[in-house]
């Protein structure tokens, strides 16, 4: 005989002793994802990026990119180019346009420091979001499993008292075969 599905309180109630109104957000979620039969994992990530804003999504890029050894390479190409270009090439024909000790690439340098530094800390703000959020799935997942591992004690628990009343009730009737009264 089959019985019918639980709802989320009555899990609460039955599984966490508590009631539906005293439970956290990612409580309530993964009571009612056992309640419908539906599966409570998801990918962190995946809910992090349909989250995220273009700003946000820009700001990852930009700190990919500006904390990588090919930028670090290519700047450092472009600045010694420019210093070369200033000093060795133009400077020798007096049209040197930043000429030692290049001011205007001093200017350059700070300028794209400055935007660039609080971009970095949003993509770091984010990823720290990121992370609250994995920690978050992974809380609902872990409560998921220990709920489902519950419950199957539960049911093992009820199988073997039925198992053991049927064992009783069918020693009392050899018993009863054995000495008639």
């Amino acid at each position: 005989m089959a019985s019918s599905p639980a709802t989320a309180a009555e899990l609460a109630s039955q599984l966490l002793e508590q009631s539906g109104s005293d439970l956290g957000i990612e409580e309530r979620r993964v009571l009612e994802n056992i309640a419908a039969g539906n599966l409570t994992s998801r990918d962190a990530a995946d809910v992090a990026d349909a989250q995220a804003t273009f700003g946000e999504r820009l700001s990852d890029r930009v700190a990919a990119v500006g904390g990588s050894w090919g930028f670090i390479i290519a700047f450092s190409l472009v600045l010694l180019g420019w210093m070369l270009l200033n000093s060795e090439i133009l400077g020798k024909f007096g049209k040197a346009f930043d000429p030692f000790p290049y001011i205007f690439l001093n200017l350059l340098l700070s300028t794209v420091a400055a935007i660039q530094a609080p971009v970095i800390m949003m993509s770091q703000n984010r990823q720290a979001s990121k992370d609250r959020l994995a920690a978050r799935l992974d809380y609902e997942t872990n409560l998921r499993a220990e709920l489902d591992i519950l419950r199957l004690h539960q049911k093992i628990d009820s199988l073997l008292a039925g198992r053991i009343d049927a064992l009783g009730e069918k020693l009392d009737e050899i018993e009863r075969e054995v000495r008639p009264d």
